[in-house]
């Protein structure tokens, strides 16, 4: 049951891993300028709310840094990874023989795996048309 659950988030989470990630080096991006502003900038920037918030925290600022540096690397890497991959697909599909597709197959199934469920499509459809097991 718990593997389930599982996977149905994950997949969820595959399916819009785009928005996702921007969503998640915003944030990171907000948290980093944070701490900067806290360390570098205070009592030069008045922004409202948002130095406010900053004072508020005081010196969990430094954690409120670190937090935004680890968030906007992994928003980066994951939207990175999703392009690359999806460069890399669209390259194979591009292919009309089949002895080059078999070459790569293992490797774009594997792929293929990590991507939304319409490259999952494409793949299949890939498969048929070069009648590929």
């Amino acid at each position: 049951m718990p593997n389930k659950i599982i996977g149905k988030i994950t997949g969820f989470l595959r399916e819009f891993v785009v928005i996702f990630s921007i969503i998640i080096i915003i944030i990171g991006f907000l948290l980093l300028l944070m701490g900067i502003i806290w360390y570098g900038l205070i009592g030069d920037v008045e922004l409202g709310f948002f130095t406010s918030t900053i004072n508020q925290l005081k010196d969990w600022n430094a954690y409120v840094f670190v937090i935004g540096l680890i968030f906007l690397g992994s928003g980066i890497w994951y939207l990175y990874s999703y392009h690359k991959n999806k460069k890399f697909v669209l390259e194979e599909f591009k292919t009309n023989k089949r002895s080059e597709l078999l070459k790569k197959h293992s490797e774009l199934k594997h792929t293929v795996k990590h991507l939304p469920s319409k490259y999952k499509k494409m793949l299949k459809e890939k498969e048929e048309e070069l009648r590929i097991k």
